[in-house]
């Protein structure tokens, strides 16, 4: 390959190689402080530090050599035509930015120019399993843009491949103005491993195509959070979610699984054929804010887990340590297309689900509407608490019946579209309270 090679073995920590002249970060290395403090003798004053000043502590190791920005196609030979198998480009691509970890910190930006990248190989683009290297901050893949950069995912086998595979050991993974494409239907995206390391992802102006079995699957028992997307775009079909929260695969303790929080979705084009966007049975804190919200389509065939339903936000309850149960909605329109589908089935059994100006009453006219039931709770002596503040509501909703009594629901200056008040709830009316709501 022409030019300099994207990696160079750096040198070892002892010391500049023969005939080198020190560098300054070289001084500070074992034994260099004393020498770096002669060299300076008589520059400036000396002083006696405060006891407020920070101390700065110096980095062990040298900085890794190579080139910081690297390309897939002009340093690994990606082609990028969706007919060749780049899978070994990209592969080639995550060990070298495995290889210029330093001081457990990431120093790679992936650069993928726009086209379209047939890859074939699971793990292709992140292969970090958990015994497989340090643990690093900072990954990031960075593209050409949204339907100018693509990845086309398609392994041999659908089950259990997963494109990025990242099992405690890379956090602050970034993505940006990418696309992502599954040519085997049942073939899943990220499957991501924590006991306190994978977390701090962010996706920015990335869309995701064809059928996936999961987007992002979460597994562990401690942490997988805060995570971001960033106006991005979820199309394609899902046969279990695009984000998944707690598999529960290799968990030493089920019971343990609540550490899944912070995940924020801003200015979003939720836009997919059938499935569920976001699935969390183990609690989570979960902000979606802004952007359109459709279900397209049916599932092909009644799905053993979900029937012939289409979910938003599926939340059921699964074994256990309470920890966070917090959901919130606001500013988003929901396009409810026939009456399989529905916007949040709750089954938390505390915390909170807030929908604030939102509005799901695009298809308020049609027959369905007024017997769908878009919204289904099971509230419990415990809650969830629920409050609607400002929406435009269609169908019905339904509260189950998890026991205990009191208000626990709550809808403020609503318009009811379909059903007034007094036939809106389904089940669980004694414990929904309206104030100042409108029908029409």
């Amino acid at each position: 390959m022409a030019g300099e090679p994207p990696f160079r073995t750096a040198e070892p920590a002892g010391g500049p190689g023969p005939g080198r002249r020190p560098s300054r970060r070289g001084l500070l290395t074992a034994g260099g402080t004393a020498a770096l403090a002669a060299g300076l003798a008589g520059c400036e004053p000396s002083r006696t530090a405060r006891a407020d000043e920070a101390e700065v502590t110096a980095v062990p190791g040298r900085r890794p050599e190579g080139k910081a920005t690297v390309d897939v196609v002009a340093d690994f030979g990606a082609r990028g035509d969706g007919r060749t198998d780049d899978s070994a480009a990209f592969a080639e691509a995550h060990r070298y930015a495995a290889g210029r970890v330093w001081d457990g910190v990431g120093r790679t930006v992936v650069d993928v120019p726009a086209g379209t990248y047939l890859v074939r190989e699971p793990h292709a683009l992140i292969d970090a399993a958990e015994d497989g290297g340090p643990k690093a901050n900072g990954l990031r893949f960075r593209g050409a843009g949204k339907r100018m950069t693509q990845i086309l995912f398609a392994p041999a086998r659908a089950g259990d491949s997963y494109l990025c595979r990242n099992e405690n050991r890379w956090a602050n993974v970034v993505f940006e103005h990418m696309g992502f494409r599954s040519g085997t239907p049942g073939a899943s995206f990220f499957y991501s491993y924590s006991t306190g390391q994978a977390q701090d992802y962010r996706f920015t102006e990335c869309e995701w195509l064809g059928e996936w079995t999961y987007g992002l699957a979460l597994d562990g028992s401690n942490t997988n959070s805060e995570m971001r997307w960033d106006a991005c775009r979820v199309g394609g079909a899902w046969r279990r979610a695009f984000l998944y929260s707690g598999l529960s695969r290799r968990s030493s303790d089920r019971p343990q699984q609540d550490q899944f929080l912070n995940y924020w979705f801003n200015d979003m084009k939720v836009e997919y054929e059938w499935g569920n966007f976001l699935e969390f049975p183990y609690g989570g804190s979960i902000t979606c804010r802004g952007g359109s919200y459709i279900i397209t389509g049916r599932r092909p065939e009644e799905s053993p887990h979900y029937g012939l339903t289409s979910t938003f936000f599926r939340f059921p309850r699964e074994e256990h340590l309470d920890s966070v149960q917090r959901f919130h909605a606001e500013d988003i329109r929901f396009e409810l297309r026939d009456e399989h589908t529905v916007v949040i089935d709750c089954a938390w059994d505390s915390g909170t689900v807030h929908f604030n100006d939102c509005d799901d009453t695009s298809n308020s006219f049609k027959p369905f509407s007024r017997d769908s039931r878009p919204h289904r709770y099971r509230l419990t002596p415990g809650g969830p608490l629920v409050r609607y503040d400002c929406c435009q509501l269609s169908g019905r909703h339904d509260y189950g019946d998890g026991g205990g009594t009191g208000v626990l629901a709550r809808y403020d200056m609503c318009l009811l579209a379909g059903n007034p008040p007094s036939e809106f709830v389904a089940s669980g009316a004694d414990r929904v309270r309206f104030t100042d709501c409108v029908s029409r």
